[in-house]
Formats: C-alpha cells, sequence, structure tokens
C-alpha cells in the first residue's frame, strides 16, 4: 500500500503558475502509475494528468494540454504537476492518485484506473 500527500495549492493570478508535489511512502514508488485529478464544486472529478511507471508515456486532459507538465522523480517518491497560464477554470480540488495494476507503460485515465488517493490540495485562480 503507498500513502500520497499532495502539497503547492494556492491562490494565484490568471496566467500564474504552480507547481503541486505528491509525495509517496509505502510501498516502491517506482511500480506505480500517477495521475492528477481535479474536482470543481458541484463538479465531477475529472482526468488531468497521467505518468506510466516507466516514465515514458504521458498523458493530458485536452484542457490543460500545452499549459501543464508531469513528471516523477523515483529517488524522491515524488510526481509533480506544473501548472503554467493558468485559467480560472483550473480552480479545483487537485487530487494524486497511484496505481500498481497498471503495466509498465500504461497510462490510467478513469478514477478506478487507481486504487490510492491523496486528499486534495486546493488550487484558486483568480480572474
Amino acid at each position: 500500500q503507498v500513502q500520497l500527500v499532495e502539497s503547492g495549492g494556492g491562490l494565484v493570478q490568471a496566467g500564474g503558475s504552480l507547481r503541486l508535489s505528491c509525495a509517496a511512502s509505502g510501498r516502491a514508488f517506482s511500480n506505480y502509475a500517477m495521475g492528477w485529478f481535479r474536482q470543481a464544486p458541484g463538479k465531477e472529478r475529472e482526468f488531468v494528468a497521467a505518468i506510466s511507471w516507466s516514465g515514458s508515456n504521458i498523458a493530458y486532459a485536452d484542457a490543460v494540454k500545452g499549459r501543464f507538465s508531469i513528471s516523477r522523480n523515483s529517488a524522491k517518491n515524488t510526481v509533480y504537476l506544473q501548472m503554467n497560464s493558468l485559467e480560472p477554470e483550473d480552480t479545483g480540488l487537485y487530487y494524486c492518485a497511484a496505481s500498481d495494476r497498471l503495466s509498465r507503460m500504461a497510462l490510467g485515465y478513469a478514477s478506478n484506473d487507481y486504487d490510492y488517493w491523496g486528499q486534495g490540495t486546493q488550487v484558486t485562480v483568480s480572474s
């Protein structure tokens, strides 16, 4: 089992940047596919970005493509989400998720691809 703790959220003006971190503890982090999801008030949780446990495959939601970047540092047991050119529509609670069911190159796009979740970190973008 792995425990996930997100950090780095906050209040930022439109056009600004934030970098979210997700620190993992427990079992071998390098064997987990990782993902970021977000949930805005009154809306369903949605996929943001994913990285395979090999680190060689990455995917983004269309809404964030070209603005967000996901990466992982296995030595630090941490996955990052660099968010640039933030928009008010990016406001929400951002969750980190991990899966040990996906193969080395696979990506998870749905919530039920993941078994472990952090508590979330709030991102608020003002206009």
